[in-house]
């Protein structure tokens, strides 16, 4: 059986709750053809991919997916790329607010992602829930941690992805766009189970 190492993040912003960790931490051992590690991971620049490296390092992955929230989104979302580029509008976890600084200097501009993101959003769409591809995971911590991983596992065997997840309802605020946490649990399911 391949092994999954898959991440949720911590609550931030003010939130006392994060989908993306609450959804991880319910799904089951094992889904397709993986076995599951789940981990928290925090929400601070930098810290978050050091965290993830450490668990890998420990672990052994065959594909590592972090899933973050996205509040304001409708879908359950494969990122497709990650852009060499930190720019916070509110700070992290940590108090670290970054300004359109180069996450690892030198490195390049972007880095798309390992895993098959079309194939996810496809399946995620196939079970009856709202799903795309998306082709920005912004400039705060999910981008961060995508794509220090993506530059870290570049030429090697582990493959690397990222899935942002809209808000729970409660976090919601009127009108704006949310899922039922069963549904993404269901949304990331679907998505795992055609990972290769």
């Amino acid at each position: 059986m391949k092994h999954l190492l898959i991440t949720g993040f911590d609550p931030f912003g003010g939130d006392t709750v994060n989908p993306s960790w609450e959804a991880v931490s319910r799904l089951p051992d094992t889904v397709g053809d993986y076995r599951l590690t789940k981990i928290q991971i925090p929400t601070v620049f930098a810290v978050a991919a050091d965290t993830v490296l450490t668990a890998a390092a420990q672990d052994s992955p065959d594909v590592i997916l972090c899933v973050g929230q996205a509040g304001g989104r409708d879908a359950v979302t494969p990122e497709r790329i990650a852009i060499n580029m930190a720019s916070a509008k509110k700070p992290d976890n940590a108090g670290n607010q970054p300004v359109e600084m180069p996450i690892l200097p030198g490195a390049p501009d972007g880095m798309f992602s390992t895993v098959p993101v079309c194939a996810m959003a496809e399946a995620i769409t196939a079970a009856g829930l709202p799903g795309k591809i998306s082709n920005t995971a912004g400039t705060f911590v999910c981008n961060d941690t995508l794509f220090r991983l993506l530059r870290h596992y570049a030429g090697t065997p582990v493959r690397v992805g990222f899935v942002h997840v809209p808000w729970l309802p409660e976090q919601a605020t009127e009108g704006a766009p949310s899922m039922p946490l069963d549904d993404i649990i269901a949304a990331l399911t679907a998505a795992i189970e055609v990972l290769r």
